[in-house]
């Protein structure tokens, strides 16, 4: 089977969740991993109904997050300092109902190490990232509840 190449380690499964409150003029979001809570501010549309960021914003500060958090998680096992991470991720989306396309990134790391071991950290988390290799395996989405 040919895919990204995967590294799973024993005993680090993380139960993540997210869910947002809409009530027209107010939203309430929440994320979630192994019980730890966080709020985030997302406001709402003007008119109401809705969230000021749309999904595909949402999806690709993911991808942003995801790799930028990897390169610290990765240079700390390398014993690399970083000074900086800058993740630029774009793509495209069609009409409704169609999933995004053409979807990149870019990112810069500042570090006192050498650019080959820098580049080496960036592509060695460009295999690891798991929201990343998330998307790369088309992982199914299921819809487990209707108005529950």
């Amino acid at each position: 089977m040919s895919g990204p190449t995967r590294a799973f380690h024993i005993n680090t499964r993380m139960q993540i969740s997210a869910s947002i409150l809409n009530t027209g003029q107010q939203n309430e979001v929440k994320v979630t991993t192994n019980s730890a809570a966080k709020q985030l501010l997302i406001p709402p549309k003007a008119e109401g109904n809705g969230s000021t960021l749309n999904g595909g914003e949402l999806l690709f500060l993911a991808l942003a997050t995801c790799f930028c958090n990897d390169i610290y998680r990765e240079a700390t096992k390398r014993q690399m300092k970083i000074k900086s991470v800058k993740v630029i991720v774009s793509g495209e989306f069609g009409g409704e109902g169609e999933p995004g396309f053409n979807i990149q990134y870019g990112a810069i790391v500042d570090s006192d190490a050498t650019e080959e071991e820098i580049n080496n950290l960036i592509l060695y988390v460009d295999k690891v990232a798991e929201v990343h290799n998330t998307l790369r395996v088309c992982t199914a989405v299921t819809l487990k509840t209707i108005n529950k």
